[in-house]
């Protein structure tokens, strides 16, 4: 029987040593020595799984917890990066170099290197908003390999539906890529949905205490063999010390998102029933466009909500400077909430004829909840609103 979430959270890809440590040790070292030259070659051609060199992911630490991240989201293989971007690009390079689809909102670095780097390197890119999913039939049609998205998005928590997604790219030839950053493993299971890659900032959730930063991409091993020597060569791999300090977060993960769960959906409810407050978006609430789906394909509905406030821009910042337990900080899915107004911040990038194309208002504030009491977080944005 293969065991649960928490059961591989913790025990999943740790490496026994001759001294009975229960977690992988930290290998900082660079390069390792071999007996013979015929047993570096088997490791160099493939013939063995060994270490050799740290920079090409071949060392123990990194292995380890390339091994428990591929068990997280129940995938053959994992590799582990020095950052969500770092993933992100290795993937389009090696799977999307014929084009690659975008669907509706996503982080602004991603949006960016989208919009604006891959095509100095002869990439096709497409942008398309909920709306124009009429578009992507024709769109793979014309050839594109990659359909790419975030769900829930950022940081408007739209929900793309992964099964029907992934139907209509595959009868077209092409692979699909979710972000599972916001959701988490411990929320939603992508690859179980159809989807042929699953990417994260595990920065954010799987991190978990803003204290690292690191990226991963998992899937089919055949599909991520080839991802290895841009990973290689771009210099973008973990660091062992990362890859540990990763690991001892992974092993509290569902404790910590699912108390995030349950107090974000205590704070959108509040929200809800402000009177200063415009809409809020979060996937728990019944009133939510995407609700019934997220219903459908998560077991969770994440510790992500993003609030409008009425009035502007400036309303929400006085908003956000007035908060006292939430943190004005980007990024998210640590043990302390944060606040970030997107057009300050994650979006800023953007022209704000485009943020409202995408339905990104000045008013609107993202919240990533913590672990702090639910009553002391509505308490401080009830103060921060009067």
């Amino acid at each position: 029987m293969k065991p649960g979430l928490s059961t591989r959270c913790v025990h999943a890809g740790e490496i026994d040593d001759a001294h009975g440590s229960p977690h992988t040790p930290i290998y900082t070292t660079t390069t390792f020595k071999f007996p013979s030259t015929a047993d570096l070659l088997d490791v160099v051609e493939g013939r063995k799984a060994g270490s050799l060199y740290t920079r090409y992911g071949l060392n123990p630490s990194v292995a380890s917890i390339e091994n428990k991240l591929a068990a997280l989201e129940g995938a053959e293989a994992a590799w582990a990066f020095c950052s969500g971007m770092a993933a992100e690009v290795a993937l389009f390079l090696t799977h999307g170099r014929r084009g690659i689809v975008c669907l509706g909102d996503a982080y602004g670095g991603t949006l960016e290197l989208l919009a604006s780097q891959l095509p100095l390197l002869g990439i096709p890119t497409h942008l398309l908003l909920g709306d124009d999913m009429g578009r992507l039939d024709e769109i793979l049609s014309e050839g594109a390999e990659l359909v790419f998205f975030e769900t829930p998005t950022n940081p408007t928590l739209e929900i793309f539906d992964i099964h029907a997604i992934a139907r209509l790219a595959h009868a077209h030839g092409a692979r699909v890529a979710v972000d599972n950053t916001f959701a988490s493993p411990v929320n939603q299971l992508p690859l179980a949905l159809g989807a042929d890659f699953v990417v994260h900032s595990c920065t954010k959730y799987l991190g978990g205490h803003s204290d690292l930063t690191a990226g991963a991409l998992m899937g089919a091993a055949e599909l991520l063999a080839p991802v290895w020597n841009w990973r290689k060569n771009l210099g973008t791999t973990i660091a062992p010390e990362i890859a540990a300090q990763l690991a001892r977060s992974i092993r509290t993960l569902p404790v910590r998102v699912r108390q995030q769960n349950a107090s974000a959906h205590a704070v959108a409810e509040a929200m809800a029933r402000h009177p200063r407050i415009a809409r809020v978006l979060y996937p728990g609430l019944p009133d939510f466009p995407g609700h019934d789906l997220a219903r459908k394909q998560m077991v969770g509905f994440g510790g992500m909500l993003t609030i409008e406030v009425k009035g502007c821009g400036d309303d929400a910042t006085r908003v956000a400077d007035r908060l006292r337990l939430f943190a004005l900080a980007p990024s998210l899915g640590g043990v302390e909430s944060l606040v970030t107004q997107p057009c300050t911040t994650t979006h800023h990038g953007l022209t704000p004829e485009e943020r409202a194309r995408r339905g990104i208002s000045d008013a609107m504030l993202r919240l990533s909840i913590g672990l702090e009491d639910a009553a002391d977080l509505i308490a401080d944005l009830h103060q921060a609103l009067t």
